[in-house]
């Protein structure tokens, strides 16, 4: 039965815009951006084969060109728009936070950062540099690769942190791998750095790794 000749209530559209679009499922929140399916199939239909496919949502949105292309129901257009949608989004998040100066909470902290970091393929370390009122002034991506103490220069993060006049850092960096577990290299570098910092009376408030869950707080764990 096609889409058109369900209950209005039942129709993804029509219930995003009654109930909101935290109230539809996944395969419902693809089928709005596929917008029409394939013979045979609604586009709930096709959302749900490529979920079950692709296994998450998320391993769709972050698939490699090639193989999202492959799949069923999508091609070069989709993919070109889905790669539009997600820069939209970090782009929003990244302005959210520029607008209004302020990373509120830890959770607008861990959010501002998946944003950032989780797309990456490759580790990334970055910082986000606050003024004394811990408003935000700069987010900067600073060494890319393996993280470890030879990667990772007390200097430059010094030199960049003074370059931004900030009070305090934010670092972050990703883990690929999907496991945000800090590994006891992270917890080195981390208080290699706030030692430097501390030397420029720069105070370092957190560290946070993203992983393919809920990133992990090195202050929340009491490692900062």
């Amino acid at each position: 039965m096609p889409i058109t000749d369900w209950p209005a209530d039942e129709r993804p559209r029509e219930k995003l815009l009654l109930r909101g679009a935290q109230a539809l499922s996944d395969a419902e929140l693809l089928a709005i951006f596929l917008r029409t399916g394939c013979a045979g199939k609604s586009a709930v239909d096709l959302a749900r084969e490529l979920l079950k496919q692709f296994g998450t949502l998320r391993s769709l949105l972050e698939a490699p060109k090639n193989e999202f292309c492959r799949a069923n129901g999508l091609g070069t257009a989709k993919y070109s728009q889905l790669q539009a949608v997600l820069e939209m989004s970090r782009r929003h998040i990244h302005e959210k936070i520029t607008l209004s100066k302020t990373l509120s909470s830890s959770r607008v902290v861990k959010d501002f950062f998946i944003s950032k970091l989780r797309h990456h393929h490759r580790e990334v370390f970055a910082a986000a540099f606050l003024d004394c009122q811990n408003q935000f002034i700069a987010y900067e991506e600073l060494f890319f690769g393996t993280i470890d103490s030879a990667s990772v220069h007390p200097r430059e993060v010094v030199k960049t942190a003074l370059h931004h006049n900030a009070a305090s850092v934010i670092f972050a960096h990703n883990h690929p791998s999907g496991n945000a577990e800090p590994s006891q290299q992270d917890k080195v570098i981390t208080q290699t750095l706030r030692r430097a910092l501390q030397l420029v009376d720069i105070h370092t408030l957190d560290h946070i790794v993203v992983g393919h869950g809920e990133p992990v707080s090195f202050a929340e764990r009491g490692l900062i």
